[in-house]
């Protein structure tokens, strides 16, 4: 009897220690797999933005310097493995890159040599834009979603009588930025990218998404500006001349501010003449004009016309206030900027540089020139393109010899290259779209000077027929700082000497 109840009441010990190992436990259960890190993941634990450019290939930007970290072509963009080893080395902390490891987009030269490293790296072929310089193309700065009306193409007629009629505007009138007024077009760190559409085999990329195109970008820009160290032209986006202007800015304020010193950069915005964006009212002289439809490229067809001028309001206006006119109405979406009486936003950058100049560094391997007052301190900075391989610029140090705003050009094919079928001299009439823009500052050797240019954006990123290249507005500045007799010292790069020849730039005054 105890035999049969010893074994009965094993039985049941054992049924029940079997439900209890079969029962899930709440707090014994296995924990849940931890999700496997993705594209999202790595965006937002690593502070990278995620882009798409116009190929449809995955850019990881930096957030923190606009560095290009990865750019990953469609078919790669589910390599789990280059992913895990890129979080594993934001994990491991970002050390400071060496010289030949920074790429800029504005560059060709850089990106020409990340293209090559990408190969070297994952085996893929990276192929070259069809436009080096396409990041200031009209693609660039899309129009903002839901905006079906686009930007104004249309144009006013020709005014009835003679009451307007269009002045030299030294200083515009600008006011403190309107609430509400114009949105800069800017990326959203924090926002997941879509994939792209399939587009037939076609990459398409959200308007939204438009790389590299930052307010607190543009608001650097406009304090190295007010700064005495100019940046070209104001467009929001990090590169090779933002670098350069904040060098000097340094140099030249006696500080030490950084890029991503978001505090120090609104304080100092403060300090030097409030927001870098202001509101302005277009005048009934702004549309006014004088407008040309179009700029040839052919030089005699340019002699034909009256005047080298701005082919509309935006691009007067974007000069005006040192911009990129495409910048200039992604800002603006919507604005007719035909209407006298509309109000825009457009960039503060303060009073000019008043400083007189008597000594100037061209340096031909920075692209940049630099103005020294007489006691040998840096006043003013700016971007520029000084001469190329086959028409470098001279060497050595010269001289100021004279100054000429809104000067004519005078095409010579036996002094300078030859164009198609242009075999005669020719003259071609001043404007800010002409050759040398408004202003040459000829120098004691023949045929070479500082001038403007008709392409403010590609500054210090094309090259020149031998001169040194600026925009418009920092050619009419540094021309009102120096007088004749202002050494120029051209140091780096290639010099005339090596390869012989004369520059292309000439110009006759009228």
């Amino acid at each position: 009897m105890l035999r049969l109840i010893f074994s009965l009441s094993a039985l049941a010990a054992g049924l029940v220690s079997s439900s209890a190992f079969a029962a899930p436990g709440v707090d014994g259960g296995p924990s849940a797999r931890p999700a496997e890190r993705g594209a999202l993941v790595l965006a937002q634990e690593g502070n990278i933005d995620i882009y798409y450019d116009a190929r449809g290939n995955r850019v990881l930007v930096d957030a923190d310097t606009g560095k290009v970290i990865a750019i990953q072509p469609p078919g790669s963009r589910l390599d789990r493995r280059s992913l895990r080893r890129q979080m594993r080395m934001q994990e491991l902390g970002r050390a400071p890159a060496d010289d030949d490891d920074r790429y800029y987009l504005d560059n060709p030269e850089d990106m020409a040599r990340f293209r090559r490293r990408q190969l070297e790296e994952n085996g893929r072929v990276i192929p070259p834009p069809v436009d080096e310089y396409d990041d200031n193309s009209v693609d660039a700065y899309p129009p903002a979603p839901n905006n079906d009306e686009g930007y104004a193409t249309t144009y006013p007629e020709a005014p009835k009588s003679d009451t307007i009629k269009r002045q030299p505007l030294n200083e515009a009138s600008i006011d403190p930025e309107q609430p509400g007024q114009g949105e800069v077009l800017q990326t959203n760190p924090d926002a997941e990218p879509s994939l792209p559409p399939n587009t037939g085999g076609k990459a398409a990329v959200d308007p939204s998404l438009s790389l590299g195109v930052r307010q607190d970008v543009a608001a650097l820009q406009v304090l190295l500006d007010r700064g005495g160290a100019s940046p070209g032209v104001i467009d929001g986006r990090f590169g090779s001349n933002v670098d350069k202007a904040l060098a000097a800015y340094n140099e030249i304020n006696g500080t030490n501010l950084k890029s991503t010193d978001a505090v120090g950069i609104q304080a100092a915005l403060a300090q030097s003449g409030g927001d870098a964006f202001a509101s302005y009212t277009i005048t009934p002289e702004d549309v006014a004009g004088p407008y040309v439809a179009s700029i040839p490229e052919d030089y005699s067809q340019k002699a034909k016309l009256d005047c080298m001028c701005y082919t509309s309001v935006t691009e007067a206006l974007a000069e005006r206030f040192h911009m990129d006119e495409t910048y200039l109405k992604s800002i603006n979406k919507g604005v007719d900027f035909n209407r006298p009486g509309t109000m825009i936003k457009v960039a503060n950058f303060g009073k000019l540089v008043s400083t007189p100049v008597t000594r100037i560094i061209a340096d031909k391997t920075k692209k940049e020139v630099y103005a020294y007052d007489g006691s040998g301190k840096l006043v003013a900075a700016y971007p520029a393109t000084i001469g190329s391989a086959d028409t470098p610029s001279p060497t050595g140090i010269h001289a100021v010899s004279r100054i000429a705003l809104d000067p004519n050009y005078t095409y010579n094919p036996n002094i300078n290259f030859k164009q198609g079928q242009n075999d005669k001299i020719l003259t071609v009439p001043p404007g800010p779209n002409g050759p040398v823009g408004s202003v040459w500052i000829a120098l004691d050797k023949p045929t070479y000077g500082i001038h403007g240019t008709p392409d403010p954006s590609k500054i210090g990123k094309t090259e020149s027929h031998g001169c040194v290249r600026l925009t418009n507005w920092d050619a009419r500045e540094l021309a009102k700082l120096v007088s004749p007799g202002v050494t120029v010292e051209f140091v780096g790069g290639s010099t005339i000497a090596d390869v012989g020849g004369t520059s292309t730039d000439e110009f006759t005054q009228q």
